[in-house]
């Protein structure tokens, strides 16, 4: 397949090493150092004992790559506004545009049925409606992402946890597609495992209901998921921001059970810091909209109490306003 990845940071750039290095005609749009890197010396994945050497057409802006069969977007909710406009050259009249986003995506509104309508709030995902015009719902394919990578140099990825890298793939409406039974072939070719859901949004949900808690402690203490679960204290408090939100989304027609999930982490969580928190360290916009007010919208809107994830989420949230990054 002729893919492009936009936005090939840490999880864009191991999915873009690991899809050229199985022989896929692969580009990316990324910026800075990073892409200097890339145009220079190719994209290296450093994974478990191996290490990847991929080629890749590395551009600033898509219009210097042209169409593709397929956007695999690895931008964060903050750096949208880009893809919007910017996609334009990549698309032809049937490529379809997969967003891999932590917490609610802005296309969750779309191809919704028999279930009770999202909160209005929703548009703040999209401001302006941007999105929405950039990228036509026809084009829209779901994904959920499990893959811990970082960039530890510029054009060169290390994927932190080798064998729990996953990319849930699912149409907006659930129906079965050929598009999406070949990106998943083109995926699994390429060693990422690709389960294809028919309700790409109890995907959605199951990895909000893990991402929630840990995001928000993990800005409020400062410390990895390991270190924060360490403490029963913290530990009991993420089990009941993840209940709360089970709840909220079970009041939304959506019950997680049974949503496809990568392999759990050993001894209490990761010994990294979620992104979130990576994001605050270092001065970068920080999700709190897509993953921590977004599920408090919909609790309002279904009338189901979230007192824990409230005031989580007050406190994270005023952190990342002080610094400027929400």
């Amino acid at each position: 397949m002729k893919i492009c990845v936009f936005g090939a940071g840490a999880v864009g750039g191991h999915f873009a090493a690991q899809l050229a290095a199985a022989g896929h005609d692969v580009s990316v749009v990324a910026r800075g150092a990073h892409l200097v890197a890339m145009r220079r010396n190719g994209l290296t994945l450093l994974k478990g004992e191996r290490r990847i050497v991929a080629r890749v057409h590395a551009a600033e802006h898509a219009a210097d790559l042209g169409r593709v069969d397929c956007v695999l977007v690895a931008l964060k909710a903050t750096g949208l506004g880009a893809l919007a406009a910017g996609i334009g050259p990549l698309l032809g009249p049937d490529t379809g545009v997969v967003f891999a986003q932590n917490g609610i995506p802005w296309w969750y509104a779309q191809g919704l049925a028999g279930r009770p309508p999202p909160p209005a709030e929703l548009q703040r995902l999209d401001p302006g409606g941007a999105l929405a015009r950039a990228v036509a719902p026809h084009r829209v394919i779901g994904g959920v992402i499990y893959s811990a990578n970082e960039v530890v140099e510029p054009g060169v990825v290390r994927n932190n946890a080798p064998q729990r890298n996953v990319l849930v793939l699912g149409e907006p409406d659930g129906k079965a597609s050929g598009r999406v039974a070949a990106l998943r072939a083109a995926l699994e070719q390429a060693e990422i495992q690709a389960p294809v859901e028919t309700d790409i949004r109890r995907s959605v949900w199951a990895k909000l209901l893990i991402n929630v808690g840990s995001s928000a402690i993990g800005v409020v203490t400062g410390e990895s998921v390991k270190e924060a679960m360490a403490d029963p204290a913290l530990a009991e408090l993420r089990r009941r921001v993840h209940d709360e939100a089970k709840r909220v989304a079970q009041a939304h027609g959506v019950d997680t059970e049974g949503a496809p999930l990568p392999p759990p982490h050993q001894s209490g969580g990761p010994q990294h810091k979620t992104s979130m928190l990576q994001d605050y360290e270092r001065g970068r916009p920080m999700e709190i909209d897509a993953i921590l007010m977004a599920p408090l919208w919909f609790a309002r809107a279904a009338g189901v109490a979230a007192p824990a994830l409230e005031a989580l989420a007050a406190l994270a949230a005023h952190k990342a306003r002080a610094k400027g990054l929400a």
